[in-house]
């Protein structure tokens, strides 16, 4: 392939000619580095017929990958619908599998339908459980005569496990041993007694949004019988093999109100140290004490280790018997969630909702969207678990509710994914894509809380665009190691010692941070040094244990660091405490932001304590956290102070930056905190490669370059000697505005297409006099003529203004690029002097057309369950929206460049 000519300005590197196709210098895309898709199967209502037609337009449009997930079936379906795991549903999976590897894609799905797991093979002995007390006073030589036993509430059964009672000094009196052939008879003796009647009932959760032969009970997940029964089915339809299958994935922890499982009372003994019984009726009391509150934390972590050993581990280990990795959102689970995450093969997080962004031109109206809850501190944990565990994948459930049905546009996608890539996300899983049969009329099958990413949403159009954009970005975000130099403790006890309304479950939710993580010492000090620059990974109490110091560096699984930083702490495990000053009279540099006040736990807590003090004796906190890093050779990048973000990786030597500004200023120089003869610049949003102009000032390299609102790139050092120079540009007059006529012609969409027109104003087609053009969603074709009076222009920025949504673009005939994402714009060098073509073909939101269909009483909301429902769970209602501006709305610019040398 012959060389082309590169340049950078208005933030865009170029391609002339080829503007938008991948250069030979761009790594190959392979298939886990582009973007999977979530694959809802409605009913599991398909055929092979449509799994073709849907893999094939994903494959199409840029998708390396689906996860099937079965979910509840479509009104009238009924008779399609195939029962999960029955002989015809393997033959669809296995005939996907096949379809899937033919066209380079890949197939991981769901152990069960709908979520959390469970099934009609949940039997009540292995579904999730609560512990329930019934209390009873008891006045001095008072005499309780009564019949025990099992009992029925609500119709959920209950298991006796004990009847507990508790003097007025919280003394403890066991008398299950008192009960004969189901009679109690027992004397209050000494003291006015509490009598507590102990069971394990059921949560009575069951499967959500199951689908055909997927409903039941949600499973014990702190019991390793139970998950080892659950999987009875699976081990009978799945051969030994792998069956072509790359991973199982486990959906957010959304199992309720469990707090105990039939063995609790013998794993918090052997792993507390000490019987919990005598001491529940502080935690049916919900007392808010010293004591209670240690009791409880111990409750905690009890249920957050039987979470990991008996649910995540043995379900790694099943999926690796049968030839399967694992995908594990462990956020809103009762675990510390940095264990649990690091539990699975690849750790994956969600966003949900929208986030606010500077960008000029960035749209989010308030009645369009859900606030978000993709906090980069949140965002971190399932990172920072893969980083230290030496997981190369870091997945994430994308774009959930991103904005109201049918109103997503492609450049509304682009900030909240490059947060999830800046935060160490390197696998994209969109949310999502609903398998539709050809037979379905528009807008066919949907999920309620998904963007729709298939071809029946108007935006799938220029949706390449996007899916391009995360596979360039994922292909080096997915080499190298992450290059994060220093670890940030996760004081989880000071969570666990919380009162947090005494319950005895508390899930640590991405749906609501400020109870657990929000200002919270961990939270800010994460927050400083991201603001400051310094790249960061969470570690746990577990992963302390593992550390290694060696040749002046922190070793983990996962890699290395150069120092850790322990965020003010009221309570740190003795071990972990133990294990830090050891490292520290090793020589590491250890951090303490503040002296640990304590240890957690109840058993032989004041002894502990004493050990700790004695430890901290000689402790000092830090007078300058930075100063310290700095020493420790922790190297910071100041371009954050731009109000730049970046993540930074390690290959062979050499850095990959992957920088993005979602501020509302033009950068015109980067610095890097490292020395390097070359740097290579790759566009992501259009695949150009070129050699960037460099400076080095004190120890960095000052990268030459223009970063516009809303842009990123990727940087790599190091010497690369077939790539051509960067050709740098500058204005030579002012924008000038294309005031020619445009004729407007409607190419496809609906409900029908409105008829051709002649515009001597741009404007938006919703206000046209064809009615057909209000309702109108789809794609249509701007096009005007123009003379260019410039000799000494070398290239032209076009700029598209206001873009409702996306648009193709063709100049003098020749393909110039698609334009998907703020800003607008493009530079090139196929204009001319004198006459001159421009062609742009734009394309909408499907909003208009669903607004219409549901003004004319056309029934499409036809799924069982949920069946649609607006972005805050009210019933969806197109018709009160305003009309969505859609075309171009302009105004179109252009703006002469010349060559110039930055330096």
């Amino acid at each position: 392939m012959r060389l082309h000519y590169f340049s950078l300005v208005a933030g865009l590197l170029f391609l002339s000619v080829t503007y938008g196709q991948q250069d030979s210098q761009w790594p190959e895309i392979s298939e886990v580095e582009k973007p999977w898709t979530r694959w809802w199967w409605m009913g599991s209502a398909v055929d092979s017929t449509g799994i073709l037609h849907n893999l094939v337009s994903f494959n199409k449009a840029g998708i390396g990958g689906v996860e099937i997930t079965p979910i509840y079936g479509v009104k009238g379906e009924e008779d399609n619908s195939i029962e999960y795991l029955s002989v015809r549903w393997m033959d669809m999976l296995d005939y996907t599998i096949k379809i899937a590897d033919s066209l380079g894609m890949g197939v991981d799905m769901s152990l069960g339908t709908g979520w959390p797991y469970g099934g009609p093979q949940v039997e009540q002995q292995h579904a999730a459980k609560k512990l329930v007390s019934q209390r009873k006073l008891l006045r001095k030589n008072e005499v309780l005569s009564q019949r025990v036993g099992d009992s029925v509430a609500k119709g959920n059964p209950m298991k006796l496990l004990g009847i507990y009672a508790y003097g007025s000094d919280d003394s403890f009196i066991d008398l299950t041993d008192h009960i004969e052939n189901g009679q109690l008879q027992w004397r209050a003796k000494k003291d006015d007694y509490t009598l507590y009647f102990v069971y394990q009932a059921l949560t009575g959760q069951q499967v959500k949004r199951a689908a055909p032969g997927g409903k039941g009970y949600t499973v014990d997940h702190y019991s390793k019988e139970a998950f080892e029964d659950y999987t009875q089915p699976f081990d009978q339809v799945f051969s030994k093999n792998s069956y072509g299958l790359r991973a199982v994935f486990n959906d957010s922890y959304e199992v309720y109100g469990t707090d105990f499982t039939p063995e609790f009372f013998k794993a918090f003994l052997k792993k507390r140290g000490y019987d919990i019984r005598p001491y529940l009726n502080r935690l049916f009391e919900k007392r808010n004490d010293a004591v209670t509150n240690r009791i409880r934390a111990d409750y905690r972590e009890t249920i957050s280790a039987l979470l990991l050993e008996s649910f995540v581990g043995p379900w790694t280990q099943w999926a690796h018997q049968k030839g399967f990795l694992t995908r594990l959102q462990a956020h809103g689970s009762p675990g510390n969630l940095i264990d649990l995450y690091a539990g699975a093969d690849i750790p994956e997080c969600e966003t949900f909702g929208s986030m606010p962004y500077d960008i000029p031109g960035f749209r989010r109206l308030d009645k369009n969207i859900r606030p978000g809850d993709a906090d980069p501190a949140m965002l971190k944990f399932s990172a920072s678990a893969a980083h230290i565990s030496g997981k190369p994948l870091v997945s994430s459930e994308t774009f959930t509710w991103l904005r109201e049905h049918f109103k997503t546009a492609l450049s509304q996608c682009k900030p909240e994914i490059e947060d999830l890539l800046v935060s160490g996300i390197n696998h994209t899983v969109l949310h999502g894509s609903t398998y539709s049969p050809e037979r379905a009329s528009w807008p066919g099958w949907k999920f309620y809380a998904s963007v729709s990413f298939n071809e029946n949403n108007s935006i799938w159009e220029d949706a390449s665009g996007l899916f391009a954009y995360i596979g360039r970005c994922q292909s080096f975000l997915q080499k190298g190691s992450p290059d994060n130099e220093t670890l940030l403790y996760f004081p989880i006890h000071d969570l666990w010692n919380r009162y947090l309304g005494g319950s005895l479950f508390f899930q640590f939710k991405i749906h609501s941070l400020q109870e657990w993580l929000l200002d919270t010492p961990f939270y800010n000090t994460h927050k400083k040094l991201t603001e400051n620059g310094f790249a960061s990974d969470y570690i746990s109490d577990d992963f302390v244990k593992q550390i290694a110091f060696i040749d002046g560096k922190l070793i983990l699984p996962g890699g290395e660091y150069k120092a850790l930083v322990v965020p003010q702490s009221s309570y740190i495990p003795l071990p972990t405490l133990e294990k830090l000053m050891e490292l520290k009279r090793q020589g590491a540099t250890i951090i303490f932001m503040g002296i640990p006040e304590g240890v957690p736990g109840f058993n032989a807590y004041e002894r502990r304590s004493e050990k700790l003090h004695k430890l901290t004796q000689t402790l000092k906190a830090t007078q300058n956290l930075f100063a310290d890093l700095v020493n420790a050779g922790v190297k910071n990048e100041s371009l954050v102070d731009q109000g730049l973000k970046y993540i930074r990786r390690e290959l062979n030597g050499e850095k990959i930056y992957y920088i993005v500004n979602h501020s509302q200023q033009r950068i015109t120089e980067i610095p890097l905190n490292f020395t390097t003869p070359q740097i290579t610049i790759y566009n992501p949003l259009n695949g150009s490669v070129g050699k960037a102009k460099i400076q080095q000032q004190n120890n960095r390299t000052i990268v030459k370059m223009e970063m516009e609102p809303g842009t990123a790139f990727i940087l790599k050092t190091g010497e690369m000697s077939d790539v051509a120079d960067l050709v740098y540009t500058t204005p030579i007059g002012q924008p000038t505005e294309i005031t020619s006529d445009w004729t407007l012609r409607f190419l496809k969409g609906g409900p029908g297409l409105p008829e051709s027109t002649r515009l001597s104003k741009l404007q938006d087609w919703t206000s046209l006099s064809d009615p057909k053009a209000k309702t109108f969603s789809g794609t249509a074709v701007y096009q005007t003529e123009f003379t260019l009076e410039n000799p000494r222009a070398e290239y032209w920025k076009l700029e598209l203004g206001d873009l409702r949504e996306s648009a193709k673009v063709w100049i003098n005939g020749t393909y110039a690029g698609i334009l998907w994402a703020l800003p607008f714009e493009l530079q090139t060098n196929l204009f001319k002097e004198g006459l001159n073509t421009l062609k742009i073909q734009v394309t909408n939101l499907s909003a208009n057309r669903i607004k219409n269909m549901e003004e004319s009483g056309k029934q499409w909301k036809i799924f069982h369950e949920i069946n649609m429902v607006d972005k805050d769970y009210n019933k969806f209602d197109a018709t009160k929206w305003d009309d969505t501006p859609s075309g171009l709305l302009g105004p179109v610019r252009l703006t002469p460049l010349i060559k110039h040398n930055p330096m």
